[in-house]
């Protein structure tokens, strides 16, 4: 059988009827309460850009298996359908792409004026190599990060053991053990041209 092949720009994502899951890692202060508590302690900086993944190889090449200083402790958010749907609709691409903007100027313009943003960063293997499809990458800013931290989420869960136990085994090569463990990420469906104004 041949395999099918991955649309470049896919959002693929652990998700149910109501919710999506996506993906940051904190410094202990920040993630052990969150988890805890279910929501950011007020150490968390709402004034600030917040970047969430729904694929969780790509926050394990971000966060080094949650070994990089300040990205310790590896949370899988669950947050509403609704909320992430409206961020990817109010969302500007980070950079400027020919034949999607009008001009460099416009692009500015409307980037100053989202309160989210997205990038398309190459998707990652076991071994967090890159792959020929991308990954979505969701910036939060302004009313945005505030609908976020407020309203969208539905829970916080420390997968920091997730993240050591995925990682022994790939180390040991035992992949396919690797694989199991991980998060059953499936195509996210967006209605036809929800992703237009993002990619080319």
């Amino acid at each position: 059988m041949v395999p099918v092949a991955v649309p470049k720009y896919q959002i693929r994502a652990l998700h149910t009827d109501s919710t999506v899951t996506v993906y940051q890692a904190y410094r202990r202060d920040i993630g052990l309460p969150a988890a805890r508590e279910g929501r950011f302690p007020a150490l968390w900086q709402r004034d600030r850009m917040t970047w969430i993944k729904p694929s969780f190889l790509w926050m394990m090449y971000r966060c080094g298996w949650g070994t990089k200083e300040g990205q310790e402790t590896v949370l899988a958010v669950e947050i509403s359908r609704a909320g992430f749907e409206w961020a990817l609709e109010h969302a500007c691409l980070s950079h400027y792409e020919r034949g999607l903007h009008t001009d460099q100027a416009a692009w500015k313009r409307q980037l100053k004026r989202s309160p989210a943003r997205v990038q398309w960063d190459p998707e990652r293997d076991l071994h967090l190599q890159p792959l020929a499809h991308r990954s979505l990458q969701l910036g939060l800013a302004g009313e945005a990060a505030g609908l976020y931290a407020d309203e969208w989420i539905v829970s916080i869960t420390d997968i920091t053991p997730l993240a050591h136990t995925v990682h022994a085994h790939v180390q040991e090569g035992e992949l396919d053990a690797a694989r199991r463990l991980l998060p059953l990420e499936r195509p996210y469906p967006v209605r036809d041209g929800a992703l237009s104004h993002l990619h080319r």
